[in-house]
């Protein structure tokens, strides 16, 4: 069944309301008894139906596209008939008015028994109510609505499951984001503390360099022998307690 947001019938409530307006300007017309206020009201029914006339044939160029290929539009061959229907009926109704305000400028008179029976026949088209309920069961719409609700119903739980798990996964990004920059900020303290070690331990080894310079600038040729040979032993002695170990 169409959905009551299709443009067909967006354009139909326009152009209902349009000949409803018609109707009660038809009526002040046949009640009229000034010529200048009669002639006001003639010019006024004729430029609303030639505006009715043209949004009527616009619906049904509408019409005619759409039933090259019905299922593209979501509508069937009984949707279409009563779409003609209706804007055949609605063309029905203007022409009617129209004809009897031309025919009253022409003769001049005012025939109520004329105007009544042109009246009669102006009123023949049902209003939007009375046509939509025509052409839809009072059960249909019930059915429709309810499964239309239904289907809104479905639609807006899949979207908050949808935003519950991405509010999960936010979540869960979120978390891995804090910990990588707590870990960033560890291993930047790390850097920074190994950073600390290694000046410390340069200038104590640039300390230690000085002094066996200057140790061995003080000791004399044998002394250095000496010392050499007891540091080589030294090395030997701990090179074989760490291998034997």
């Amino acid at each position: 069944m169409p959905s009551a947001q299709d443009p067909f019938y967006v354009v139909k409530e326009e152009i209902q309301e349009s000949i409803d307006k018609l109707q009660s300007t038809f009526r002040q017309w046949e009640k009229a008894a000034d010529a200048g206020e009669r002639s006001n009201l003639s010019k006024e029914v004729l430029t609303s139906c030639e505006s009715i006339d043209w949004q009527v044939d616009e619906l049904d160029k509408a019409i005619s596209v759409a039933s090259r290929d019905p299922s593209l539009y979501g509508i069937d061959e009984v949707e279409l008939e009563n779409r003609r229907r209706w804007t055949s009926e609605a063309r029905s109704q203007v022409s009617t008015a129209k004809k009897a305000v031309e025919a009253g400028k022409r003769s001049n008179i005012t025939n109520n028994a004329s105007l009544n029976g042109m009246h009669r026949e102006l009123m023949r088209l049902p209003n939007s109510h009375q046509t939509a309920s025509g052409q839809y069961p009072t059960q249909d719409n019930d059915d429709f609505m309810e499964s239309e609700s239904d289907r809104q119903m479905l639609l807006i739980k899949r979207q908050d499951e949808e935003l519950d798990e991405l509010t999960v996964s936010i979540q869960r990004i979120g978390g891995v984001g804090l910990t990588i920059h707590e870990e960033l900020l560890a291993q930047e303290k790390i850097v920074d503390e190994l950073g600390n070690e290694m000046d410390s331990t340069s200038n104590r080894l640039d300390f230690v360099q000085k002094k066996v310079a200057m140790v061995m600038k003080k000791a004399s040729a044998k002394g250095q022998i000496m010392m050499i040979l007891g540091l080589l032993a030294l090395f030997i002695f701990l090179f074989i307690l760490v291998f034997f170990t």
